[in-house]
């Protein structure tokens, strides 16, 4: 890494690796606590105040909080009606919750796969786990303006049993939770705006516009280093994407699809509509 991608200040023995900072993300439970610290990572790789190390090894798991309780996908209760308070609710709960699991996602891929990889890699990523941690904020800033908060509601783990499958495949990983995972979150986000809206929250469906504008540029990250690692092992990045799709991927790629916003992203209709059918 040159000197004009890394700014040191000070003796490398002295500073803090990316890899312990981004593990300490991960181990740190309590919510605020958590998106302050991921604020505070992605500050100091900025600054030059994290050294390009990978000298420690990722938790399996990330440390959770005592709430929201973890249920399995199956038993997690039906959100109600989607025009009642109670539903919104519901809604915005299980985003803060996917959300905060984003903010572990962003920095385990870094301190995960990060090693030989070139810096911009690791400012990509610092840049998606900063804005995951804005987003949890502002969701969970108005799940308190409606009388609740981030854990009075059970959540699931879904996000979180993807990257654990994909914990040992660099390419697997990005295929499924970038372009299978936050894509799907690009498909339903219309739907969702149009729910709050329909229901007069207009400063939720404003909160959701600003989150899937930086979504957008999180599928974008995902596809150009999926393609980087494509043509390092000269394959085809689009066969190569729905191999492992199928390999690791244990829900379905179903449509609706939101073309228009997978497209700016850079995600083509050529990746992901074999899967569809």
């Amino acid at each position: 890494m040159s000197p004009k991608c890394w700014r040191r200040q000070g003796p490398l023995s002295e500073i803090e690796s990316v890899a312990s900072a981004c593990r300490s993300v991960l181990l740190t439970p309590e919510p605020r606590a958590k998106l302050m610290r991921a604020r505070e990572v992605a500050r100091d790789w900025r600054a030059g105040r994290l050294a390009p190390l990978f000298d420690v090894a990722m938790p399996d798991f990330p440390t959770r909080p005592d709430r929201p309780e973890l249920l399995p996908p199956n038993r997690m209760p039906r959100r109600g009606k989607a025009g009642s308070e109670a539903g919104r609710i519901a809604l915005l709960h299980a985003l803060a919750h996917i959300e905060f699991s984003a903010i572990d996602l962003a920095f385990d891929l870094i301190g995960r796969f990060g090693e030989g990889l070139p810096a911009t890699f690791v400012d990509d990523w610092m840049k998606v786990g900063a804005e995951e941690a804005m987003h949890f904020a502002l969701l969970d800033r108005r799940l308190r303006q409606l009388g609740s908060q981030y854990g009075a509601l059970p959540a699931h783990e879904g996000l979180w049993d993807a990257a654990h499958e994909t914990r040992h495949d660099f390419a697997a990983r990005l295929a499924v939770v970038p372009l299978v995972l936050e894509a799907r979150g690009l498909d339903v986000t219309p739907q969702m705006l149009d729910r709050l809206t329909r229901a007069g929250d207009l400063v939720s469906a404003r909160i959701l516009s600003r989150i899937a504008s930086d979504e957008v540029g999180h599928v974008a990250a995902g596809i150009r280093w999926f393609e980087i690692v494509a043509a390092q092992e000269d394959s085809d990045p689009k066969l190569t994407f729905q191999t492992l799709v199928r390999r690791h991927f244990r829900g379905a790629v179903k449509p609706p699809f939101n073309d228009s916003a997978r497209r700016q992203a850079g995600l083509t209709q050529d990746y992901y509509s074999a899967l569809a059918h």
